[in-house]
């Protein structure tokens, strides 16, 4: 699938919003906590200081969220931090990955492009992202590295305590 903007040679929008509002909903009818990993650069706007490695996860659940607006450019909600209500605002093309974080099943994305990112000071870490995805050139298929625990998030309990009491993962799904 295509996910550029443009479509290659036709105009089609990006399939990403609408993965991700169709991952959101079954996380949601299913009884799972979603969870987005988000590449930060300065078009994000989250609390830094939660920040870690340019990515910060982010629990996008109806119950640690007010006002959540999944749309096609921007995911928008407001979210407590440390008891702080902040505004939080997401491109959609820097979300890469959402996940439910009680099994770790959901979908990776490619990070933003260079030219998207490029401009943008990066915070001040910058060392290789969790997330990585397979090129064309592989002759495996892509094995998501799991996620790092959710440092941050609007969630009042423990990130990591899954059914397995381990971390997060990402799992294919076919």
């Amino acid at each position: 699938m295509d996910d550029s903007k443009d479509g290659g040679a036709s105009s089609a929008s990006s399939t990403r919003p609408y993965l991700i509002r169709a991952l959101h909903e079954w996380c949601t009818d299913n009884g799972f906590t979603p969870y987005i990993a988000v590449h930060v650069d300065r078009t994000v706007q989250v609390p830094l200081e939660y920040v870690s490695n340019n990515e910060i996860v982010l629990n996008v659940g109806f119950d640690a969220t007010s006002n959540l607006d999944l749309g096609n450019e921007l995911i928008v909600f407001k979210a407590r931090f440390g008891g702080v209500a902040r505004e939080i605002q997401v491109p959609v093309d820097h979300v890469v990955a959402i996940y439910a974080r009680e099994n770790g099943q959901g979908m990776a994305f490619p990070p933003p492009t260079p030219e998207e990112s490029a401009a943008a000071p990066r915070p001040a870490q910058s060392a290789p992202r969790g997330l990585r995805l397979a090129s064309d050139a592989d002759s495996e298929p892509p094995k998501p590295e799991p996620e790092p625990t959710p440092a941050a998030g609007p969630e009042d309990d423990d990130p990591g305590a899954g059914p397995s009491g381990g971390r997060p993962a990402l799992k294919r799904i076919k």
